[in-house]
């Protein structure tokens, strides 16, 4: 049997074929790995991960055309390692196939002494950032990086955040003081060097300007710096400079109890609310073998499309707002009220209720929350309407967006955009509709494209977006399940409490869960869903503790930014502005 046969098969093998093919086809040893996820998972060796990835993107069919994810995990304490290959630290690949609806993850083991592997920037340009990343958190060297310049941590930082021996509570660092040389230390460098990144100060005929916008800009909304080269009001050139907002909420993850740290999840997209808490949540589910029910699914994709919607609103509004028109963040906002009125109501909280628990929901549904919802889903279509007229149907924004940091579909995914972003290439791709997860495939709803990837179609998709999603809360108010709203598991947290008055073994369960947390069976586990701004992801590293190993968060918002000097270059000053409005990001989603 030929080669590229089997290759054209990919996807009826299934994943267990899958790495089958591999095996057959790829001409270096390869070890399996089973995971909880059931996402197939390879070991290769330094020396030949670059050839796998390659082999994988370009000669595979469907080809793994998206480099969804890099990271690594600092193996050395780690205990549950059974069937991996002795490794002091591991880089990790998570490749997706758009095309055969698939995720594979490519794993490297690498030595303490060793800490070098090649760069795949060439393979793929989002691997910049993901590989000065790793470089920042680790100490991991990637061998023919352009600029290996630190992109999170301060670069006087000492240390590397993510190994096990750096302190996780500021408690265990000794107190903070600064004298005058280190403050001018620390202000000599934030300054930007050009020649850093490659650029000249001067060309043939003119001298270039450098202009900072942030990080403290209204237009960067964040804290957000972009060094642009310029030309009169033309970009040359711009580098993207992050990690003003990083918190740590990955090492976070390390000392926190499994439950006890939902409410982190909430802060990461702060706009996302219980969207950043679902793909936890069905993470830790998988883990411990728990299953909700129909009731919880539903209420959980309910809660979902309230926060895009809300999300949504907030993007179309300050989209608006940074080309000039002031008026329509005004109307949107008393919309988004009334939405947070109805949050408040079933959840208890407004923008960050951390309502999903593992195996459930905080609560039931009260009462009357369906009658609230129907009054949110009669108004909203005409107030669209009149968005459209306000916004997209206006001769000015339609001169200042059609055209404007345009991108094409293979371009989108060679970056990693995902969401909106991706969409408004044209390109039919929604997870819930290609992967469903939590009862997704249960609903009926239509997925908004664009044509030219423009600015414009980006504003455009997401606004077609929120009537979508109010198509899906309709069938969520008109047709909820009767059932449970907590799984009867006791890695549930916390169990019922009537129960908890009953029976002895539950209460042992809820005295245990309140005090050290549920301890998760090992095995790792990640499961991406479509957050409001593209793909979001928790991979989850369990050592059979009541805390995570490793807590790694995939934010679309992190992949979109690192394209903006692609968009901009060729543009004008003006046009920035508008390209970065259209991106829908979050700083706290990129930096975490």
């Amino acid at each position: 049997m030929s080669g590229p046969f089997l290759q054209s098969n990919t996807c009826a093998m299934g994943d267990a074929g899958l790495v089958l093919l591999l095996k057959q086809q790829f001409p270096y040893p390869l070890i399996e790995q089973n995971t909880a996820d059931g996402i197939p998972s390879v070991w290769v060796d330094a020396r030949h991960v670059g050839a796998l990835l390659r082999y994988c993107k370009h000669e595979l069919h469907p080809g793994y055309a998206m480099l969804y994810d890099l990271t690594a995990i600092d193996e050395r304490v780690r205990s549950h390692r059974e069937g991996q290959p002795l490794s002091d630290f591991t880089v990790v690949y998570q490749v997706l196939s758009l095309t055969g609806n698939t995720f594979l993850r490519i794993k490297v083991a690498l030595m303490d002494a060793q800490l070098r592997i090649d760069s795949q920037c060439n393979l793929w340009p989002n691997a910049n950032w993901y590989e000065r990343e790793c470089h920042d958190m680790f100490g991991i060297d990637f061998v023919g990086h352009p600029n290996l310049y630190p992109l999170i941590i301060p670069p006087t930082w000492k240390g590397h955040p993510l190994r096990k021996e750096h302190p996780a509570r500021a408690t265990e660092m000794e107190p903070f003081s600064i004298n005058d040389q280190m403050q001018d230390e620390e202000q000599e460098a934030l300054r930007f060097v050009p020649e850093q990144w490659g650029m000249k100060r001067e060309g043939k005929n003119t001298d270039y300007m450098f202009l900072n916008m942030g990080p403290n800009h209204p237009s960067v909304h964040g804290v957000f710096r972009i060094a642009v080269q310029l030309n009169g009001e033309e970009v040359v050139d711009a580098v993207a400079d992050i990690g003003y907002h990083h918190r740590g909420a990955e090492k976070m993850g390390e000392r926190q109890a499994w439950h006890t740290y939902m409410p982190y999840t909430d802060r990461i997209d702060y706009l996302g609310g219980v969207m950043n808490n679902l793909p936890y949540v069905m993470g830790v589910e998988k883990l411990a073998g728990i299953k909700v029910s129909q009731r919880v699914e539903t209420i959980r994709v309910m809660l979902c499309e309230c926060f895009r919607i809300q999300s949504h609103f907030l993007f179309f509004g300050t989209f608006a707002q940074d080309i000039g028109q002031m008026s329509p963040i005004f109307y949107i906002f008393a919309d988004r009220e009334m939405l947070f009125g109805i949050i408040e109501a079933i959840t208890g909280g407004r923008m960050h209720p951390s309502w999903f628990r593992i195996g459930g929901v905080a609560q039931d549904l009260p009462q009357g929350w369906d009658a609230m919802m129907r009054e949110f889903l009669v108004r909203m279509p005409k107030r669209l309407d009149e968005y459209q007229k306000m916004v997209l149907d206006n001769r000015i924004i339609k001169q200042r967006t059609v055209g404007v940091g345009r991108y094409t579909s293979e371009e989108a995914i060679d970056w990693g955009i995902t969401g909106g972003g991706l969409r408004a290439t044209g390109y039919n791709w929604d997870m819930r509709k290609r992967m469903p997860y939590s009862g997704y495939e249960n609903f009926d709803f239509d997925i908004p494209l664009g044509s030219n990837g423009d600015c414009y179609d980006r504003a455009m998709v997401r606004l077609q977006e929120i009537r979508q999603s109010l198509r899906i809360i309709q069938q969520c108010v008109d047709q909820m399940p009767e059932g449970p709203y907590k799984a009867d598991h006791p890695l549930t947290t916390p169990p019922p409490k009537e129960r908890t008055m009953q029976d002895i073994e539950t209460l042992i369960h809820h005295f245990v869960h309140s005090s050290w947390g549920p301890a998760i069976p090992a095995g790792e586990v990640c499961l991406p869903i479509e957050a409001a701004k593209g793909l979001n992801s928790y991979y989850l590293v369990s050592d059979g503790s009541t805390t995570s190993y490793r807590t790694r968060i995939r934010t679309p918002s992190f992949a979109h930014l690192q394209m903006i000097p692609t968009m901009s270059r060729g543009m004008m000053v003006a046009d920035m502005i508008a390209i970065i409005a259209s991106i829908d990001f979050v700083m706290a989603d990129v930096d975490r």
